[in-house]
C-alpha cells in the first residue's frame, strides 16, 4: 500500500515551519491592536455570490481558481479565495454599516486551485487588514505605514520596498479605460487570447498581463497620468505627502493596477527581490464600491493581504525565544513530587515537561534533545531537606534551591527573555 500523501499544494505546519507562522499572526495581532484594530474570523467557505459578484467574472481568481462546489442542499459554495469580500459580507450582514470606522484586522486560510510553486500553494494562509469608513489620503497612509511596522516587527525592513500607483477616481478610470480600448483594439490580434476577453469586459486587466506578448504592448499603452482629473490628483498628492509624515519610504510604480471597478485611487505592494518570481509580500489598495456592489451603502474602505508562507520564507534568522524547562524525579517515589512541580511552575507561565520513563542519565538525555534549558532535578534526599535541584543546560552550572526560590528565578529569567 502506497503511502498517503498530502493533496498537491498543501503543506503542513509543524516544528520551526509552524513556529515562523505563529510569529508572524502573533506579530501582526500585536501592531495591528496597538493601531485600534479588532480581529474578526469569518467563514472559510461563502455563498459562490459573494466572490463571483465582487471579484468579476473575468477576473483569474474566478475564471480558473476558485474552489466551488454544490453541497448537499443544491447552494453554490466557494472555499474563500481572498479575505477582503468576506469581511464586507460580515459588515453588512452584522448591520455594521452604520457604525463607522471599522478597523478589522483578520487571519486564516485562502484557498486557490494555481499552479504550485515556491511561496505559493492552493491553501495559503494570510493576514490583511480593513480600514472601512474613512475617505481621506491619510487613512491610506496609516494603514500602509501599519503593514511596515508588520515589516519592521519581523526584521524585514530591508528586505522589502513599497511600490505605490494611482487608480484615480472612477471618472478618470473611465477616460483612461476608452483610451486603452482605442489603443488596444487594433492590437487585438497580437493579445493573448485571455486578454482579447479582458479588452472587452475589463482592459484595466491587460495590464496585469503576465502572458509575454501582452507585455511587449504595454510599453506604448496610454499613461494614466495623463487622465487625471483634478480630485485625483489632490487625492494622489495628499497621499505622498502623508506617507512622508508617517515616515514611509516609497517608489512609484505605474505598473501596478486593479482591474475591479470599485478600486479607486490607492494601489500598492511591499515586494522583495529574495523570494524571485514571487516577490510580493504584502499588498492592497483603496476600494469604494464592494461593500455596494453587495447590497450595503457605498462606503469607503482600504486595506491590505499578505502571504504568511512568503514572509516565513524571508524569517531566515528566526530564532524560537520559548524557553523549556524539563523536570526529572529520579525515582517512583519522586513523581507525585514532580507533577505538583508541573502544576506549580505552569501556574506561573513557565513552559516545562516531564519524560515518563527512563533513569536520570537518559532523561537529562532527552532533555538536552529537547532544547530544554533548564532542568529540576528531584532527588528523594535534597527534597527532604526542602530543596530542589536546578541545572543550568546550557552551562552545566548546577545549584540546590527551595521551590519557591527557584519559581521566582526561573519567572525571572522568562521576563528578561521577553523583555
Amino acid at each position: 500500500m502506497s503511502m498517503i500523501q498530502p493533496v498537491r499544494g498543501t503543506h503542513d505546519l509543524i516544528g520551526e515551519g509552524q513556529k515562523k507562522h505563529a510569529h508572524v499572526v502573533d506579530t501582526a495581532r500585536r501592531i495591528t491592536s496597538l493601531y485600534g484594530f479588532d480581529e474578526w474570523q469569518t467563514p472559510v467557505f461563502e455563498d459562490t455570490g459573494v466572490f463571483a459578484r465582487t471579484l468579476g467574472d473575468t477576473s483569474d481568481i474566478v475564471s480558473k481558481e476558485m474552489y466551488t462546489f454544490t453541497d448537499r442542499g443544491g447552494d453554490s459554495l466557494t472555499l474563500r479565495p481572498e479575505g477582503t469580500a468576506g469581511i464586507c459580507r460580515a459588515l453588512i450582514t452584522n448591520g455594521l454599516t452604520q457604525t463607522l470606522p471599522q478597523r478589522v484586522f483578520y487571519t486564516g486560510p485562502m484557498f486557490r486551485y494555481e499552479r504550485p510553486q515556491k511561496g505559493r500553494y492552493r491553501q495559503f494562509h494570510q493576514i490583511g487588514s480593513e480600514l472601512i469608513g474613512p475617505s481621506e489620503p491619510m487613512a491610506d497612509a496609516e494603514i500602509i505605514r501599519m503593514g511596515y511596522d508588520i515589516l519592521i516587527a519581523l526584521g524585514l525592513e530591508k528586505d522589502v520596498e513599497l511600490e505605490l500607483n494611482t487608480l484615480g477616481d472612477p471618472e478618470s478610470r473611465q477616460i483612461w479605460r476608452d483610451r486603452l480600448v482605442a489603443y488596444f483594439t487594433p492590437l487585438r490580434d497580437r493579445l493573448s487570447e485571455d486578454s482579447r476577453t479582458r479588452l472587452e469586459k475589463n482592459p484595466l486587466r491587460i495590464l496585469d498581463s503576465k502572458a509575454p506578448e501582452d507585455r511587449e504592448l504595454l510599453a506604448d499603452a496610454p499613461d494614466f497620468a495623463s487622465c487625471l482629473n483634478e480630485t485625483s490628483r489632490a487625492f494622489w498628492d495628499d497621499l505622498r505627502r502623508s506617507l512622508d509624515a508617517f515616515g514611509v519610504p516609497f517608489r512609484e510604480n505605474p505598473m501596478i493596477v486593479r482591474g475591479l471597478d470599485y478600486y479607486s485611487h490607492t494601489a500598492f505592494e511591499f515586494v522583495t527581490t529574495r523570494l524571485g518570481a514571487q516577490g510580493t509580500v504584502l499588498a492592497g489598495g483603496r476600494y469604494e464600491g464592494l461593500i455596494a456592489e453587495m447590497g450595503g451603502p457605498k462606503t469607503p474602505a482600504v486595506g491590505w493581504g499578505a502571504g504568511i508562507e512568503r514572509l516565513s520564507m524571508l524569517l531566515e534568522n528566526f530564532t524560537h525565544a520559548e524557553r523549556t524547562v524539563a523536570i526529572i524525579p529520579t525515582s517512583d517515589t519522586m513523581q507525585g513530587a514532580a507533577v505538583d512541580m508541573l502544576s506549580h511552575l505552569r501556574g506561573a507561565g513557565i513552559r516545562c515537561e516531564m519524560a515518563y520513563r527512563g533513569n536520570m542519565k537518559k532523561r537529562l538525555e532527552r532533555a538536552n534533545k529537547s532544547g530544554a534549558v533548564r532542568a529540576l532535578i528531584l532527588g528523594e534526599e535534597e527534597f527532604a531537606r526542602g530543596v530542589i535541584r536546578l541545572k543550568n543546560l546550557e552551562n552545566g552550572s548546577q545549584t540546590d534551591l527551595s521551590a519557591d526560590s527557584i519559581i521566582a528565578q526561573l519567572v525571572q529569567e522568562a521576563a528578561g527573555t521577553s523583555a
